[in-house]
């Protein structure tokens, strides 16, 4: 049997992270369990380092940021994520958004962590990484990755009625 108390969703606000929220909603409803979506902001501070070395660290900016991150995460829930999903929105700051995202779900608990992810060439995965690949290889619990796509197994609730009769 599953159990699946706590979802974390997490979310960069792409299209593939709209996908992941589908996803992790329909998995709460179905199995009864608490619905947090996360967003990771980044730190202003490790970003402002110029050539000189110079950190520009102007905490007014960094708290803006947060804000602004806050409100996104905190628009993606409605009314009724919040009373019958339990949801929570959530902005975290840090320099390694993997990291972020696993520290969080070991905290809090999560059994699941859905997440998008853009299938980049393998060129760029090389390049840059990929944040789902951290994750996965570090979770303490199963992650499912969502790619944006055609075929979808999450369908609204009408249409699967009208699927079945």
């Amino acid at each position: 049997m599953i159990l699946l108390k706590k979802i974390l969703v997490a979310t960069d606000f792409s299209e593939p992270s709209d996908a992941a929220l589908a996803y992790g909603r329909k998995f709460a409803r179905t199995f009864g369990a608490q619905l947090i979506v996360i967003h990771v902001v980044d730190n202003v501070v490790t970003q402002g380092c110029g050539a000189d070395a110079f950190v520009f660290a102007d905490p007014e900016l960094q708290r803006d940021v947060e804000a602004s991150a806050q409100r996104l995460v905190d628009g993606l829930l409605c009314d009724e994520d919040r009373v019958v999903l339990r949801a929570e929105a959530v902005a975290l700051t840090s320099h390694t958004a993997a990291y972020a995202i696993v520290e969080y779900g070991r905290e809090s608990d999560v059994d699941l962590i859905v997440m998008g992810t853009r299938g980049r060439g393998a060129f760029a995965h090389l390049l840059m990484g990929s944040v789902a690949e951290r994750v996965i290889r570090t979770a303490p619990c199963p992650v499912l990755t969502v790619r944006h796509s055609e075929h979808d197994f999450v369908v609204p609730d009408a249409v699967f009625a009208v699927a079945q009769a």
